[in-house]
């Protein structure tokens, strides 16, 4: 009879399995090839997806100190090569592929070279910013080096026309892939650049590291580099980043936005024209008010300064000094007239006239000179008495002198 197996928890079950996966030294180190499918980006900036071929599926995740050594975007569909260790996950009691590397398959090798050409031209300057020349805001000629088939073309196309219908496109159907691509890139730049062209797209649309290789090599980015002509790079999609896209005077994530970029937009550029046109029509209008102004200011000034002015503020003053000289004029007069009134009256009271009129008279000899003492005359002398209202002829019959009580 046998013993009675020992019984386990579910938990306990799956870290013996776990434990299992770890002894074992060819699951900690491992390359897998597959598709992948059900890729998810979280928002904790972990990848989780399934990796599957024909036969098989694996779940795998790649967690977040890892995603540093992506150098694309994991998307369904891909063939990779994914680098890691198999383990278990205890809580659901699943293995899966801890991904710590994750390669485009077939195109390690050459994701490697990639970096190595990076490294080299970034070197010897020719990514430096002081190279690079700027984009025309205005073209007459864009010259494009793609593929004549394809959604590339197209699109640069009829972005371009809706802009700016104006717009001369100088296609050169260049070979983008496979042999031959390399030297006929290389001599469709050339040959745009020799057309004198206004700015050139080179590009074309999206693919694997090898579909864009051509645009990985130095001799291409070596006539991008040469060329005279303004470049703006238009290879893949957003996430796709080729050599060229370094050594260009500007890098487009699509072609589509390549052509935006080349051809400004003519009817925008119209309303922005109208917008300033309006915004010149009212800073003209504030300047010329201004300056109305300004000038009405100016000319008061000038007004005022003018010789013109400065007679008729000097006759106005000497108006004022006009007035004020009369009447300190006729203040002095009236002051003048008093004091004078004032002396008359004092005179009057001096006056001989007054004297006669009051009564008194004076008397004059026959040499006309005042008598006023007896001694003066003789007896039987004549005599003119002035008296108010005329003269009175008179002879000294005799004289009487009184001094006191005395009598002569």
């Amino acid at each position: 009879m046998r013993a009675n197996p020992q019984i386990l928890t579910v938990a306990q079950l799956n870290k013996y399995v776990k434990n299992m996966f770890e002894q074992d030294v060819s699951l900690q180190s491992l390359l897998v090839q597959g598709e992948v499918s059900n890729c998810k980006y979280h928002a904790s900036g972990h990848i989780y997806f399934t990796l599957k071929d024909a036969s098989g599926v694996i779940s795998a995740v790649l967690f977040a100190s890892y995603r540093q050594g992506l150098s694309f975007r994991l998307q369904e569909g891909q063939q990779v090569v994914v680098g890691g260790s198999v383990n278990v996950y205890e809580r659901d009691g699943k293995y899966q592929l801890y991904a710590k590397q994750v390669f485009l398959a077939g195109g390690g090798l050459l994701y490697e070279k990639y970096e190595q050409l990076k490294r080299e031209l970034e070197e010897q300057g020719m990514f430096a910013q002081e190279y690079k020349q700027p984009i025309p805001k205005f073209i007459k000629t864009l010259g494009v080096v793609t593929a004549d088939t394809g959604a590339a073309v197209r699109d640069i196309i009829q972005i371009a026309k809706r802009r700016n219908k104006a717009v001369q496109i100088i296609l050169y159907p260049a070979l983008v892939q496979g042999q031959g691509a390399i030297p006929s890139i290389v001599e469709g730049i050339k040959a745009l650049e020799q057309l004198g062209v206004d700015v050139m797209i080179v590009g074309r649309g999206g693919g694997s590291i090898e579909d864009l290789w051509a645009f990985n090599s130095v001799e291409v980015a070596q006539a991008v580099f040469d060329c005279s002509v303004p470049i703006i790079s238009a290879v893949g999609h957003e996430t796709d980043t080729t050599i060229i896209d370094y050594v260009a005077d500007m890098r487009a994530p699509t072609p589509s936005a390549a052509a935006e970029l080349a051809v400004p937009d003519l009817e925008k550029l119209l309303q922005e024209i109208e917008r300033k046109r309006e915004q010149l029509g009212r800073a003209m209008e504030w300047q010329l008010a201004r300056n109305r102004d300004q000038v009405s200011q100016l000319a008061k000034l000038l007004s005022k300064a003018s010789p013109q002015s400065q007679i008729r503020e000097k006759r106005m003053y000497l108006c004022h000094l006009e007035d004020l000289l009369q009447q300190k004029m006729e203040s002095l007069l009236q002051n003048r007239r008093h004091r004078f009134a004032v002396y008359l009256e004092k005179m009057k009271g001096l006056s001989p006239l007054e004297k006669l009129n009051s009564g008194f008279s004076y008397v004059l000899d026959e040499e006309g000179k005042n008598v006023r003492r007896i001694d003066q005359v003789e007896v039987g002398e004549l005599l003119s008495i002035q008296v108010s209202d005329g003269s009175l002829e008179a002879r000294v019959e005799r004289k009487c002198k009184t001094m006191g009580q005395w009598k002569l």
